[in-house]
């Protein structure tokens, strides 16, 4: 018995032969976006164990419903959604997130301290700094490329909430990893070095 090589070509080509019934097909689909898939649920705030099973969990939905992708935009971004929806099933099962609450007390946006360097370009480290509705309705609006009025209708919030929440979080989210004030910007030493 030889080993057979995974199939390849195009996301769309794949999910065209897994809705013909290629188990391989969708196997290489998931292989390609699973490690994307659960750090998308990572960075809603799913604890590791959390993400692997949901991740799963959207994989089998997908695979369910792959006749539906038909290919418009991205099987990346189509995977996510079914991800994003059921970990916010879940959440909302379990009552864990309250989207209206004020803001957590985190620490404060422009303070350093030990290692405060090396996490300003670790986004996951950035984001566990925002509130937790910051925190969702940012990685739902950009990690999972949804819209500000799907986030909304989801999340049974108003439009606008969703909006100052994913403002709130972008801007903390660009000073946190901003590069530290005392360097030099790459374009200002290109221009003293050519004098």
């Amino acid at each position: 018995m030889g080993t057979e090589r995974p199939p390849t070509g195009h996301d769309v080509e794949l999910a065209a032969l897994a809705a013909a019934g290629d188990r391989r097909a969708f196997g290489e689909l998931v292989r390609r976006h699973g490690s994307a898939v659960r750090g998308l649920l990572r960075r809603l705030g799913a604890d590791p164990a959390t993400a692997d099973d949901i991740a799963q969990d959207a994989f089998l939905v997908g695979y369910e419903q792959i006749v539906d992708y038909r290919g418009e935009g991205a099987f990346a971004g189509w995977i996510k959604k079914i991800a994003a929806r059921l970990y916010l099933r879940k959440v909302k099962r379990e009552a864990r997130f309250v989207l209206t609450e004020a803001p957590e007390e985190t620490a404060p946006v422009g303070s350093d301290g030990p290692g405060a360097t090396a996490d300003r370009l670790d986004l996951d480290e950035a984001l566990k700094h925002l509130s937790k509705a910051e925190r969702l309705c940012v990685s739902l609006c950009y990690g999972a490329d949804w819209s500000h009025a799907e986030a909304a209708e989801t999340l049974n919030i108003p439009l606008g909430t969703v909006k100052s929440h994913v403002k709130r979080g972008l801007d903390k989210l660009r000073i946190r990893m901003a590069p530290p004030s005392d360097s030099v910007p790459i374009d200002s030493a290109r221009r003293e070095n050519r004098g």
